[in-house]
């Protein structure tokens, strides 16, 4: 079965979900107010050097000024010694081709503040989002991805896609760009450009050396600072690294977005079938194709399997855990026969939802104990398969005696959650609450302290009415202790308004 593209696109805001086998795989969210800047290409200032930190902040318009590391930064080519670049070994691109500005690492011969100076202007390129407090990451290497190539105008290098694992087709491929290419320019050849003909090769690259030649005439005549060249919205993106042939069809609900793309698809990949649909329907597309419902499912941190067993995803700053239990699962036979049985169950919907959240970084996840060694390969081994499909670079590590497994995702763009939520203004992000009888000790503990030091007859304590509720239920004898010792009266006003956590004291 094919996968399908369902685009639903308004003024202010465009969610664009990938179909495979009938559940959603992929979601991509861009908001009007909130439109991604990675790719762009910006005339930046130098605004300060920091030798200690080898890196720059440069002003290219933003908020915040943008950081530049040193092996970011491109100079002229005697500055540096030598290219250390990983596609020495023939399959240098990541495996994830969508973060196009993954920069080249350059051993310079001189620290930075002799490759830069505080005024000095530059070319400079997104390729890292700002996040929180700190500005956007930028680097100096550009590079411009077309539908099945990605050129690298200042990198005299050829990279082809780890995915294309034919020896032969990875030689035919490289042999053809390296005759085209022009001197000091370098490409990475796309997983989509496998058993492509020559004529699709060039014609990528024609339209990527003009883009650059506008980009670079333009940046002649720019101010300082400001932006150069915008990359592709999401629809356009999504279209470009997404449909290939296994995407036989796209439904979009917006008549301008429709006319796009299939102006955009005839210019990129004329010879490619596809099929793009209009939707005027008056349900709304996504709750057509029942696409709702999964995304809420993706924002809980609870996920039921099948057996009645189920997953708890946790996300922090650093890392993901990702929790395996056998719920409601009891099994048939034996224990280790549930225990597995319940692992590799989990073990599909894990990759699914790391893939469906875009959950990157180090992710820990632990299974439910195996005796077995067999059973931990044949879990590990259903892992490494269930990934295969992720367009994301991984890294696994064997399970530990424990039952854990230790693996990376590199972070493409920002995962659901955060995209779509934010911190709970009640527990402040924590995911807890002090409880209600942890609250009346507190207040308990601040009277005395009260009570020491003012002189009155009575103390008023306003509370959240739960908690009002159980100190004149359960821990009234608390307040009458205080009241018998400080020989004053103690009142309890309960507020809706208030935080449980909060409370005020008087004493008058």
């Amino acid at each position: 079965m094919g996968a399908e593209l369902v685009i639903n696109a308004a003024s202010h805001e465009t969610r664009i979900a990938l179909i495979e086998n009938g559940t959603i795989a992929e979601l991509y969210i861009e908001r009007s107010r909130e439109k991604g800047i990675v790719g762009n290409i910006y005339k930046g200032r130098v605004i300060r050097v920091l030798p200690g930190m080898q890196a720059a902040f440069v002003d290219i318009g933003l908020d915040k000024a943008a950081f530049l590391y040193v092996a970011d930064v491109f100079d002229a080519i005697e500055e540096y010694e030598s290219l250390l670049y990983a596609s020495n070994k023939k399959d240098d691109e990541p495996a994830d081709e969508q973060d196009h500005n993954v920069s080249p690492e350059y051993r310079p011969l001189h620290p930075i503040e002799e490759l830069l100076q505080e005024g000095q202007e530059l070319l400079v390129q997104i390729s890292k989002e700002p996040l929180g407090t700190k500005g956007a990451r930028i680097t100096s290497h550009i590079s411009l991805p077309g539908r099945h190539l990605v050129y690298m105008p200042t990198v005299d290098h050829i990279g082809i896609s780890r995915r294309i694992e034919d020896e032969e087709e990875r030689e035919r491929l490289r042999e053809v760009v390296e005759r085209l290419k022009k001197p000091g320019s370098g490409y990475i050849v796309r997983t989509v450009s496998e058993g492509k003909s020559e004529d699709d090769l060039v014609s990528d690259m024609q339209y990527l050396t003009t883009l650059w030649g506008e980009i670079s005439k333009r940046q002649t005549s720019a101010a300082v600072p400001s932006l150069v060249h915008s990359d592709l919205d999401v629809v356009q993106k999504v279209v470009r690294d997404i449909v290939t042939e296994h995407v036989d069809k796209i439904i979009v609900d917006s008549q301008v977005d429709h006319d796009r793309i299939v102006h955009f698809i005839s210019t990129f990949a004329p010879k490619m079938k596809y099929s793009i649909e209009l939707y005027d329907e008056e349900e709304p597309i996504f709750d057509h194709y029942g696409l709702e419902v999964e995304i809420s499912r993706a924002l809980g941190r609870k996920v039921w399997l099948k057996s009645g067993g189920y997953i708890i995803i946790e996300q922090t700053e650093a890392l993901s855990a990702v929790d395996v239990n056998t719920g409601r699962f009891v099994g048939k036979h034996n224990l280790e026969d549930t225990i597995l049985k319940t692992n590799l169950e989990a073990v599909k919907e894990i990759a699914y939802q790391l893939r469906l959240r875009n959950i990157g970084g180090i992710i820990i996840i632990d299974f439910i104990d195996m005796e077995k060694e067999v059973n931990r390969e044949k879990v590990y081994g259903a892992l490494e398969e269930a990934l295969k499909a992720d367009k994301s670079k991984t890294n696994i590590l064997k399970i530990s005696e424990l039952g854990l497994v230790e693996m990376t995702r590199k972070r493409v763009r920002e995962n659901i959650s955060r995209m779509m939520c934010e911190p709970c203004y009640y527990c402040e992000g924590r995911g807890y609450i002090k409880s209600k009888t942890t609250v009346c000790h507190e207040i308990f503990r601040e009277l005395r302290r009260e009570m020491l030091d003012i002189r009155g007859t009575k103390a008023t304590v306003t509370v959240h009415p739960q908690v009002a509720d159980l100190l004149y239920d359960e821990e009234r004898k608390g307040l009458e202790e205080l009241e018998k010792k400080f020989k004053k009266r103690i009142t309890v006003r309960a507020k809706p308004g208030f935080h449980q956590e909060q409370f005020e004291i008087m004493i008058n």
